[in-house]
């Protein structure tokens, strides 16, 4: 509900008899254990006047036509129109649609962003969006009585092992990475995670959670009556190998899947968007006696950019192996081997440097025990691939300091760090073009100035995502990596060495090839991979 206005929405119920004073106080103290509620929709929930007076004074308080939607009023299929789940994100429903008008309902009339995504959805198949208000609980009433095929068959199951089931095969038909199964007051809440965004697609009664628990317990090998937290696999599905991660939290058990193809192709690295040509890539990659490091966030796509360099090395002549946590892709031509419970990264690693490897792939650096071995390992003829947690290439520098790692063996040993993050592609079917408006042109000239780089703007345009069945209404089909590449050059490793900030380092580097994350992205925005409205949500642009 829209509560922004200069004077307070109970003070003007109270003004005009709607609710008294006391029932405000009332919605305040609910307020304080429910505090991303509005006063409105709270005043509905605790019942404190009659409904359709609230809605309406509410209503003309805002200037919003106002609606008390039910399913009974839902005219036309939502999802011939705009993706249920993009219709839950931005808390509306679609009712009618009559003479290219289209009457949408908002719980929040002051959420310009989700108001505009909507229009934008409606005009892309020639539709004039008619704007209403209405209850949140009234929203989300309708959409989970409508929210699609994946609530449908979750309702019409009550054998539990075919609801597990169908929710895990529904998301590896929507392409989803994640799915998290979250335990709520009143509710067990289904989210998939697709390109990066969470989605909730159903919603479960309270009373299947202990079972569903059960259920993903029994079948990813956990024990059924501890609730502490606990890690799992589930081997049924012969595709897929599925990460399992369970934590209590304080209505139950929080479960998240991890879902790994595994027989996934393998994807060039300049598919994944990794700037540069081949020659490029191989002066960044194919070494010997050194060490190159792949840095991001979890789920930033590292050990895939990863599988897609020992791609382009792999080789008769050349013995790779790998140490994986688990083995997500296989790779015809490498000895992959997978961590297990009576193994460890550092006691594999000893074990392959006694294999006659030429090239190791190790998961992840996580302490300065890992980190010491695969400098050995760089230093003593072979060449080690790894990733590690920190925001961009040069911050490696840093973390590996502070892991315990000497200045010289970094110097020495490092090759290369790379950082990457992912960010969406535009649905090609779907995306607007139009000019660049003016903060978009000032935000890039100020990056032109900051890291003295000249962008090609002219004749180019962007995109905006406007969202279709192909895109599931969101605008994005896929994602790509963002790059910045560390070469150790003469300079760089001097300056390493002689224990040099990052600062300095940076400095040294951007004299250099060195770009930035974000140099990249402008690059794919101006070559109309994706906009700044995502390169914004993924590194906080402007």
């Amino acid at each position: 509900m829209d509560m922004k206005k200069r004077i307070p929405v109970g003070i003007e119920l109270v003004k005009r008899g709607v609710v008294n004073q006391y029932d405000i106080n009332s919605a305040l103290e609910y307020q304080k254990t429910h505090p991303n509620e509005k006063i409105g929709d709270i005043i509905h929930t605790l019942n404190l006047c009659d409904e359709r007076e609230l809605l309406h004074a509410i209503g003309d308080i805002f200037g919003e036509k106002p609606i008390l939607i039910t399913p009974r009023d839902v005219k036309v299929r939502m999802d011939e129109y705009i993706s249920p789940d993009v219709l839950r994100k931005n808390n509306a429903v679609l009712f009618d649609v009559e003479d290219g008008k289209a009457k949408v309902c908002f719980a929040d009339t002051s959420n310009r962003k989700a108001i505009d995504t909507i229009r934008l959805l409606l005009l892309n198949r020639g539709l004039v969006m008619e704007k209403y208000i209405t209850f949140k609980s009234n929203i989300d009433a309708v959409l989970n009585s409508m929210q699609g095929k994946v609530n449908d068959d979750i309702e019409s199951l009550n054998d539990t092992t075919s609801l597990v089931d169908t929710i895990i095969r529904t998301a590896m038909d929507r392409r989803a990475s994640d799915i998290h199964f979250e335990p709520m007051e009143d509710k067990l809440r289904i989210r998939y995670r697709i390109d990066g965004e969470l989605f909730e697609v159903a919603e479960l009664a309270k009373d299947k959670q202990a079972n569903v628990i059960g259920r993903l317990k029994a079948i990813s090998n956990m024990h059924q009556e501890k609730q502490e937290s606990q890690d799992g696999r589930i081997t049924l599905y012969p595709d897929y190998n599925i990460r399992v991660s369970s934590q209590k939290n304080i209505y139950g058990e929080k479960f998240v899947l991890r879902l790994l193809k595994k027989n996934a192709d393998v994807r060039e690295i300049i598919e994944l968007g990794f700037p540069g040509n081949e020659e490029q890539i191989r002066r960044s990659f194919d070494n010997r006696n050194s060490i190159t490091i792949m840095a991001a966030p979890t789920g930033e796509g590292k050990t895939t950019s990863l599988y897609s360099i020992v791609q382009f090395l792999n080789r008769p002549e050349i013995n790779i192996t790998t140490i994986e946590d688990p083995v997500e892709i296989r790779i015809p031509g490498l000895n992959q081997i997978e961590i297990d419970s009576k193994t460890s990264f550092i006691d594999s690693l000893r074990t392959v440097l006694r294999q006659d490897p030429d090239t190791i792939l190790v998961g992840e650096i996580r302490d300065k025990e890992t980190a010491e071995i695969a400098m050995q390992a760089g230093q003593t003829g072979h060449y080690v691939l790894s990733t590690i947690h920190t925001i961009d290439a040069i911050e490696v520098i840093t973390r590996l300091r502070k892991m315990g790692i000497s200045d010289y063996d970094i110097s020495s040993t490092v090759a290369t760090t790379v950082s990457q993050r992912l960010v969406r592609r535009l649905c090609k079917k779907c995306a607007r073009e139009r000019d660049f408006n003016q903060k978009e042109l000032d935000f890039i000239h100020s990056v032109e100035e900051k890291d003295n780089i000249k962008f090609d703007l002219k004749g180019k345009k962007t995109y905006d995502a406007v969202g279709c069945k192909e895109c599931n209404g969101v605008g994005y089909y896929e994602r790509i990596g963002i790059f910045e590449v560390l070469v150790f050059d003469e300079r760089i490793r001097e300056l390493i060495a002689q224990g040099a900030s990052t600062l300095k380092i940076k400095e040294a580097a951007m004299q250099g090839e060195y770009k930035p994350l974000i140099v990249d992205g402008i690059n794919k925005v101006l070559n109309g991979i994706t906009n700044l409205d995502e390169l914004n949500r993924k590194l906080r642009i402007y």
